[in-house]
């Protein structure tokens, strides 16, 4: 979670590294850094916050984008998939900290979501 740090992921298990698995991994990637203490709440909030910020410097001035990115730079995408890893990581070591699943609270939200909001039929 911190630049140039990189977590023990082998190549076959990127492709399905489950939010319990990445969880796992943070949980000791603190650990071995003896970063716990600094893991509360809402210093993990505001970390999170500080890194959807620069995720939204990386759309600043671009207006609007097609879907799947085709005229940006692979240096651009990678620089994106990087900022959006950052939040992803921050979003689950905070509700792990603060003991919330995250799969099963949004597969909760999605089946609440499709009641609020259901399909229109014409």
């Amino acid at each position: 979670m911190g630049e140039g740090e990189e977590i023990n992921v082998g190549e076959e298990e990127r492709e399905n590294i489950s939010l319990k698995d990445l969880s796992k991994k943070l949980e000791e990637f603190a650990k071995a850094r003896d970063w716990e203490k600094y893991h509360s709440p809402r210093n993990l909030l505001l970390a999170m916050v500080g890194e959807v910020g620069e995720l939204s410097e990386i759309f600043q001035w671009r207006g609007e984008v097609d879907r799947g990115l085709p005229n940006w730079k692979e240096s651009d995408k990678e620089h994106l998939g990087e900022e959006l890893s950052d939040v992803l990581l921050y979003l689950i070591r905070l509700a792990d900290i603060c003991g919330i699943d995250l799969a099963h609270a949004a597969s909760k939200k999605i089946v609440k979501n499709a009641i609020k909001y259901p399909p229109k039929f014409f």
